[in-house]
């Protein structure tokens, strides 16, 4: 179906796999293209959780040589076209209805790292390092950034922008980006425990979970109470609200907890 993405779901959990292996993974116009198609298709899906990780040693170089050599010649118009698609891409994952898990075998570099950003969750190889290479070029993470220096904070992401230095997982995970770090043999059984913690929570409730969290991290205080009382309220009457609270009460198992 794609020529840079492949797409498969085993156990109600999809995973969407970038797949130019031979070039490290590094974005370009179709690569960002198919992964925002990818997606797409997944919203209306029956699957739980979106993994989204990578073949071969690297998760993401960044952005391809040629593609660059393509984009340094462009006019500034499709300059602008390139930036909105990639940022289109980062925005989907950042609010998508389901808990989206980024599995990292290796490096990332500059845009890799806005992909790591908009997910959920992420969990990385021990050994793998990560750098915001944009200044060197004399260019500067622009898209990616609103993502990034959300997960990191604003210090982390002055460190590590300005310099252009390669940090490692370790210090990945101390600054908020990566959330576990494991050795090789251990990556794909800590990023299926997690998407089996995600399963016990209901499908309703996590997607309205995502959007608190958004609103809470981008709304001041005082918009936010009114909406959350109104936002709880309505969750409560919901026939997932009353099937959970239902379970709870009652000693028994939730519907999305028997489903396979």
């Amino acid at each position: 179906m794609w020529e840079t993405v492949k797409l498969h779901t085993v156990n109600r959990t999809a995973t969407i796999t970038m797949n130019r292996p031979e070039r490290r993974n590094a974005f370009n116009s179709e690569m960002v293209q198919e992964l925002t198609e990818a997606f797409q298709s997944l919203m209306e899906h029956d699957c739980r959780t979106v993994v989204l990780t990578s073949e071969g040693t690297a998760f993401s170089a960044g952005a391809d040589l040629e593609y660059m050599k393509q984009i340094r010649q462009a006019g500034p118009q499709a300059n602008i076209r390139d930036a909105r698609a990639l940022a289109h891409l980062l925005e989907l994952i950042h609010t998508f209805p389901k808990p989206v898990v980024a599995r990292v075998p290796g490096p990332a570099i500059g845009g890799g790292l806005g992909l790591i950003a908009a997910c959920d969750i992420a969990i990385a190889k021990q050994g793998a390092y990560f750098a915001f290479s944009e200044v060197r070029l004399g260019l500067i993470p622009a898209v990616i950034g609103p993502y990034v220096v959300r997960k990191m904070g604003a210090s982390a992401a002055r460190r590590y922008m300005l310099t252009g230095d390669r940090f490692h997982a370790e210090a990945a995970l101390d600054a908020g980006l990566i959330h576990q770090v494991v050795v090789q043999g251990d990556l794909d059984s800590a990023v299926r425990k997690v998407c089996e913690s995600l399963a016990q929570g209901g499908p309703e409730a996590l997607a309205a979970c995502k959007e608190l969290i958004l609103r809470c991290t981008e709304l001041p205080l005082d918009q936010l109470s009114e909406w959350t009382a109104l936002r709880i309220a309505e969750l409560r009457a919901s026939e997932e609200g009353q099937a959970g609270m239902t379970a709870f009460l009652e000693k028994g198992t939730p519907p999305w907890q028997r489903e396979g």
